[in-house]
């Protein structure tokens, strides 16, 4: 083939998407290939002009952007400016304090994520497996990135399907493709099926997808895509191109330092003006007083202490399984007001495990345990059944156990299933009922057999045992029950009632072979049969999975269950979670086709359960939540969720079960894969937010005081109270390891009975704001008192300054006390509840100290020892602080409980 004509093949793949549309022959021919493959010239060809079959890859963020990204904050540009202000008027030391905060800030935040990016590098291998492909009429195995478009690929059970292929042939196929549809069970695949172009992923009973597992059978298949064309690589560029919303913290400290630097700029500006027009301040002394009123308005510690309080949470959650890929992920997974979930393997284990047990006499048997480690019991009304004491159950474990294909086998403290999920699941029950796979076919050798074929519905072991041959059946309830003798009206009723609960339900009989069966021949179809009864499959819960939605619901966080799987099974686990109550409840993708943005959203503010969804429906679905006004948080393991994790406001991801690209889609990775850890994910989100809530307070509202004093000084015509040099001491040093240290606070042990606080809500609500004025005011006007009496009594202003610095530097131990919660008492807290915390406010005091007795630091700061009058003095009124504040969480639990 030219290099024209392999282009022209290489357009009408791409532009040809419905391949499981055509008949065989025809696909073939647009591809230009045929059954005894291509030759090596013209893969290496179509190598050429395809590229490798490899998913796009995205590589580290360089560690310099990582630290540039670190100064992209209003609150730092503030800083910045600050900086150059200062150097500007030949005030290094101030200039010199600002770069080491932000220093340390850029530092500890760009070591964050540089470690976070360098793990999660590491974790795209989906595509990198080896492929039987036939070329020049030989199968050859070659690696998964050399197939290209035309190549004959074949597949056998324990295989990755490398690339999206159209099957040419198959025998008994049956394929797990969970990680792109949601759908637990594999899909029976059927070459000759035709369907509409329309058909989904999950319909197309000709397609092999790219990823999905071969869990029974064999096939042969033309590749149709390879990499980015393939249903994968189509998701991985949809995670490629969507923008995930801004986590809330983000959202609510751009709002908070635009107001920052708006409001100082405004006061620093007006005051200056007044000082100079109507004070009659000298120009340059004036510019010097706005410069220490910017400083004392902008909270200089808040990046390093947010950055911190962050850390810290990312350390803790990963302690309770939650591990950190951007350190503002941490606060917005305690913000989310809607978790939307995938169902299979997220909610449930994604094993199929036997639920229910119906005989052929009427009873009803529970089948205890989780996934396909065989630990649990058989119950009867309750009560655990004695191995041996119901013969008829133990006819139907037998049968389980012969008419069986896979392997159970433990491993390293676990179990290890490899076959059919359904013979697994049916392997598990019967070892709980003492029926081992190995033992059992020693005493009932197996001498032929009717492989499963989807046409069939059924199939079939013929075993020599005691008697003769026997003949052991399981497969579709109606196929079953038709080989069997009597009455079977009843018991069609009985599968369709199982059915109607989400299980998985099989029929099991045996009876008498001829003894021609035991030749090399195929056996005939069985027929007069005895039935044994029924068997009901559930993929199971996850443990934990219940209380955890109770969980959230109790946290004011709306569960929505987004699945690929039927609607049935999807109704089935809701009920179990407490989300839906009946099919009313359930919306399927097909009926979301075609709907406008409005009622879509309609559709996702009143719905909980959606089911037999689209991958681009899940992301629809998410982004119309947001437009709900959610802050949206989504779980997932499968490639399928990996647009919705990265559209959503936060991306959690499975850590053990996950594929590759849903992981690097998302913001978050639960290291278990338990739902129950997004709980702890969201408690521990809500501290952070609370500590960080707490560090605003203590910086904003000892900066209020600061602005206070500084306002009255300029008002009464008096010099500065307290020089920016000072100021910034203050803000940094003192204060800064305080704020620090109450980033290490633990929850205060209600957060999760809390309602999610509103999506519009700013840092600075009502709550904040009275506190914030309470505190400044009682701080600032005592301070200005303090200093106009120092003044009045002819203290010079440098000692009256040292003393009210000193002064400062209480109000802010105590004040800590008063941060450590919003509405509790300080008294109602133990100091020792915290150590970090008596730590950092006790080592502040010792620094202030120090500075004031070490002569290089006197001459920096303006500081010096003082008697011990003045030192009870300063004592008694930083102390008033306290009982301030605590009148006013008094009174407003009061006006709360009104």
């Amino acid at each position: 083939m030219s290099a024209e004509e392999s282009s022209a093949v290489g357009q009408a793949c791409h532009a040809w998407h419905a391949w499981h549309a055509l008949a065989r022959d025809a696909v073939l021919e647009a591809l230009e290939a045929r059954e005894d493959g291509l030759s090596e010239d013209e893969a290496g060809r179509r190598l050429a002009l395809y590229g490798p079959n490899r998913l796009p890859e995205c590589q580290p963020t360089p560690l310099w952007r990582i630290g540039l990204r670190q100064f992209c904050s209003p609150l730092i540009y503030i800083l910045l400016i600050a900086a150059v202000v200062s150097v500007v008027i030949g005030d290094v030391k101030d200039a010199g304090f600002i770069a080491a905060v932000l220093g340390i800030n850029a530092v500890i935040g760009s070591y964050q994520e540089w470690r976070a990016e360098q793990s999660s590098h590491a974790l795209r291998k989906l595509l990198r497996i080896r492929a039987a492909v036939v070329r020049d009429g030989e199968v050859r195995e070659v690696p998964a990135d050399a197939v290209v478009p035309g190549d004959v690929v074949w597949l056998e059970s324990g295989n990755r399907v490398p690339a999206d292929l159209r099957l040419l042939s198959a025998h008994g196929l049956e394929v797990d493709e969970s990680l792109l549809t949601g759908e637990s069970l594999p899909v029976a695949k059927d070459p000759e099926w035709c369907g509409d172009e329309s058909a989904t992923v999950g319909d197309q009973l000709n397609m092999g997808f790219a990823g999905a597992i071969v869990t029974r059978g064999r096939a042969k298949g033309v590749v149709v895509a390879t990499a980015s064309a393939t249903h994968v690589g189509q998701l991985a560029m949809d995670v490629a191109v969507a923008t995930g919303g801004k986590p809330p913290l983000l959202k609510r400290m751009e709002r908070f330092t635009n107001a920052i630097a708006g409001g100082t700029l405004t006061l620093a500006t007006l005051i200056g003006l007044l000082g100079v027009t109507l004070g009659n301040y000298d120009a340059s002394e004036m510019f010097l007083f706005v410069v220490a009123l910017a400083v004392s308005a902008i909270p200089e510690g808040l990046p390093v202490a947010m950055t911190v309080a962050l850390s810290i949470a990312t350390t803790r959650m990963a302690r309770r399984g939650v591990i950190v890929r951007r350190l503002t992920a941490v606060e917005g997974l305690g913000s989310c007001t809607l978790i939307a979930t995938d169902k299979t393997g997220t909610l449930t284990v994604n094993e199929l495990t036997v639920r229910e047990v119906r005989g052929a006499d009427g009873g009803v048997f529970t089948v205890t345990g989780e996934g396909i480690a065989p630990i649990g019991e058989v119950l009867a009304s309750g009560e655990a059944v004695a191995v041996g004491s119901e013969p008829g159950l133990e006819r139907l474990a037998r049968a389980c156990v012969l008419c069986n294909e896979a392997d159970l086998h433990p491993r390293d403290g676990g179990w290890v299933g490899r076959g059919d999920a359904v013979d697994v699941a049916l392997l598990s029950f019967g070892h709980k009922l003492g029926w081992l796979r190995e033992a059992t076919l020693d005493r009932f050798p197996q001498v032929n057999e009717i492989p499963f074929e989807a046409e069939h519905q059924f199939a079939a072991t013929v075993n020599r045992g005691e008697s003769g041959l026997r003949v052991f059946v399981k497969g579709a309830p109606e196929r079953v029950l038709a080989m069997c003798g009597g009455e079977i009206a009843g018991l069609e009723q009985e599968a369709l009632e199982m059915a109607g609960r989400g299980l998985r339900v099989l029929a099991l009989a045996e009876g008498g072979a001829d003894v021609g069966a035991e030749s090399g021949d195929a056996p005939a179809v069985p027929s007069g049969l005895s039935f044994l009864g029924f068997v009901g499959m559930l993929d199971p819960l996850r443990p934990g999975a219940r209380d955890a939605v109770a969980a959230c619901h109790e946290s004011g966080v709306e569960i929505t269950m987004v699945t690929g799987d039927h609607r049935v099974t999807a109704l089935a686990i809701a009920r179990d979670l407490g989300l839906a109550d009946d099919e009313a409840q359930v919306v399927t993708g097909p009926e979301l086709v075609g709907l406008e943005s409005e009622a879509l959203a309609d559709r996702v503010r009143d719905v909980r359960v959606f089911a037999r969804v689209a991958p681009r429906q899940k992301l629809e679905i998410v982004e119309a939540a947001r437009r709900n006004g959610h802050f949206v948080t989504v779980t997932g393991d499968g490639v399928n969720d990996a647009p919705a994790l990265r559209a959503a406001n936060i991306g959690v991801a499975m850590g053990k079960s996950g594929t590759d690209v849903a992981r690097e889609a998302a913001d978050l990775v639960i290291s278990d894969d338990n739902f129950s850890t997004i709980v702890a994910g969201v408690e521990e989100g809500r501290i952070a937010y609370d500590n960080i809530r707490k560090v605003i307070y203590l910086l904003v509202s000892t900066g209020a005081a600061e602005l206070v004093l500084m306002g009255l000084a300029i008002a009464n015509g008096m010099p500065l109270p307290l020089l920016p040099v000072q100021i910034l001491w203050l803000n940094l040093v003192t204060n800064g390891i305080q704020d620090v240290a109450l980033a290490f606070e633990r929850g205060e042990g209600d957060v999760l009975r809390r309602r999610p606080r509103p999506p519009g809500e700013s840092v600075f609500n009502r709550l904040m704001i009275e506190r914030t004025v309470v505190a400044g005011l009682v701080m600032g006007v005592i301070g200005f008192s303090a200093f106009d009496w120092m003044l009045s009594r002819g203290w010079a202003d440098a000692d009256a300054r040292n003393a009210l610095l000193l002064m400062m530097v209480l109000f802010e131990n105590f004040h800590i006390g008063n941060c450590r919660s919003e509405t509790r008492s300080a008294f109602g807290i133990s100091p020792l509840r915290s150590p970090i915390l008596l730590v950092g406010a006790v080592a502040a005091f010792l620094i202030h100290l120090a500075v004031m007795h070490l002569p290089i630091m006197q001459g920096v700061l303006g500081t010096a020892p003082v008697s011990a009058e003045t030192w009870m003095a300063v004592t008694l009124l930083a102390l008033v602080i306290v009982p301030a504040m605590e009148l006013h969480k008094w009174s407003w639990w009061r006006r709360r409980a009104q």
